[in-house]
């Protein structure tokens, strides 16, 4: 098992990712959004990381760094980064916004749809590959 957004973790879970590239149902809303975590514990990094999820190609693309133009930019601490993303856990999400642990800027409609949405079978598989491997 990996620590979230550790390198390691990055790698294994572009690997799982991969491995299902093409197999799943598009994601039902298309968003460019990049994100700023915060408060990142210093075994992973020494700074909050910039990442970017984009569903305009009809995959979903997770990775670092961020992208231009975005719909909207989210800002969050990673563990309510990793309670969202990777523990599948929108209450979280969710309590941490209502508590101001969350900023979005830009079209936060987009945000909001695409939590909305429920996984196809092959997402929910690869998210559950994907908790498998985080410590």
């Amino acid at each position: 098992m990996s620590k979230f957004l550790s390198d390691e973790w990055l790698d294994q879970a572009k690997n799982i990712r991969a491995e299902y590239e093409g197999k799943g149902g598009a994601p039902p809303h298309q968003m460019r959004m990049n994100l700023v975590i915060t408060d990142v514990p210093a075994d992973v990094s020494d700074a909050p990381i910039d990442a970017h999820m984009d569903t305009t190609s009809g995959d979903v693309d997770m990775d670092l760094g961020h992208i231009d133009a975005p719909d909207l930019t989210v800002t969050l601490e990673y563990e309510t980064a990793k309670a969202i993303l990777v523990e599948g856990n929108p209450q979280a999400g969710m309590q941490a916004f209502m508590a101001g642990k969350i900023k979005v800027q830009g079209d936060m409609t987009k945000l909001m749809a695409m939590q909305s949405a429920s996984p196809d079978p092959v997402a929910a598989e690869i998210a559950g590959k994907i908790k498998a491997i985080t410590d």
